[in-house]
């Protein structure tokens, strides 16, 4: 009775550091820490990081969405990547008449898969270094390696960077990106 006890210690200790190691590699993410047992949303409203972003996709009616079983991949710009785009670009999006726009916005930053890193790299390779990447809004992104870092190329040749890579979710992954992809006009 006490090895089969000792023996159940040793493997719930196990099993509770293979728990504590899995979750420790999931990176933060604006400060924050990512848990792979929440979804895309209530991880990334958690992130100082994509306060904009999480306003878009309130404004745009996209949180049940994006709570949903996926899996998603979701390339996640920035505040700042939000920042750079032209002077009332974003007060604009968020207004209810330019809902639509912003949803497609927001959507050609969504993947219908859990596409890790390591994943995209190899299709990156097999496709010869350019991999055409279809969005759930129906843009097609460019994914190539810049060094050992995956860009993304939108429709209007604007090029982002994915700055935290692999961010386990309950529903997909995150990629943070230090632009925000466009769809063509």
């Amino acid at each position: 009775m006490i090895r089969f006890t000792l023996r159940t210690a040793a493997l719930a200790s196990v099993f509770a550091l293979s728990a504590f190691a899995a979750h420790a590699e999931n990176p933060k993410v604006g400060g924050a820490a990512m848990f792979e047992d929440k979804t895309i949303v209530e991880n990334a409203v958690n992130s100082k990081d994509h306060t904009t972003l999480v306003a878009a996709v309130k404004a745009g009616g996209l949180v049940e969405t994006l709570s949903g079983a996926g899996p998603f991949t979701v390339f996640a710009p920035t505040n700042e990547a939000f920042a750079a785009l032209p002077a009332g670009t974003v007060d604009s999006l968020l207004k209810p008449e330019n809902k639509e726009q912003l949803v497609k916005v927001l959507t050609c930053h969504v993947v219908s898969a859990n596409a890790m890193s390591d994943a995209i790299g190899k299709m990156i390779a097999d496709d010869k270094g350019d991999h055409p990447v279809k969005t759930v809004g129906g843009c097609t992104l460019s994914a190539k390696m810049d060094g050992d870092k995956i860009t993304l190329t939108d429709e209007t040749g604007g090029t982002a960077t994915v700055t935290i890579a692999d961010v386990k979710q309950s529903n997909g992954v995150i990629h943070v990106i230090d632009k925000v992809l466009l769809p063509k006009a």
